[in-house]
């Protein structure tokens, strides 16, 4: 279980830092930008990121992920105006999600996790944020492309496939 939880810190880790490469490249307007009315700006997406995580990863082992002082609702509000007040909320989210698996023992991995009173094993409740924090990264990520001057890549560069995998083996051993 040890490898597994070392498995998920790493994608957590990784899609935390897709997201923050991206926000980096924006200018502050650019993390308030909607679309249409339909749509959430990068400060309402991280938003409900954050909220999501201190109800899900607060009390990870023995509450509802559902907590009761969560306002969903208020999370797809535009409530964050500034760039600090973004990077502190997205900040405070990653840091409760790794204190809570940082607390996972191995006494724990039979414990019953649950979410909204639905029951699940705790790989399914680390599994079940796994997938829904890179799906809005993803928002986030497609978002800083359309409004970014001068977009760099944050994998491999559009035409640059052939070059990334020669120097990847090219170190190989054969």
């Amino acid at each position: 279980m040890e490898a597994y939880l070392n498995s998920a810190k790493k994608q957590f880790l990784y899609y935390k830092s897709v997201d923050e490469k991206t926000m980096a490249q924006l200018d502050d307007k650019d993390l308030f930008y909607c679309y249409n009315e339909e749509s959430n700006s990068i400060a309402i997406i991280v938003q409900h990121l954050w909220g999501n995580m201190l109800s899900r990863w607060t009390d990870f082992l023995t509450s509802d992920g559902e907590k009761t002082w969560r306002d969903r609702d208020q999370e797809f509000e535009a409530v964050i105006t500034t760039r600090k007040e973004l990077m502190d909320k997205w900040n405070a989210g990653w840091e409760c999600l790794f204190d809570a698996l940082d607390t996972i023992g191995p006494e724990d991995w039979d414990k019953a996790i649950y979410i909204r009173n639905e029951r699940h094993s705790v790989i399914d409740a680390i599994n079940r944020q796994l997938a829904h924090y890179p799906y809005h990264i993803g928002q986030i990520v497609f978002i800083g492309k359309m409004a970014a001057s001068g977009w760099k890549a944050l994998t491999i560069p559009k035409g640059n496939s052939q070059a990334f995998n020669d120097a990847m083996f090219k170190n190989q051993p054969k």
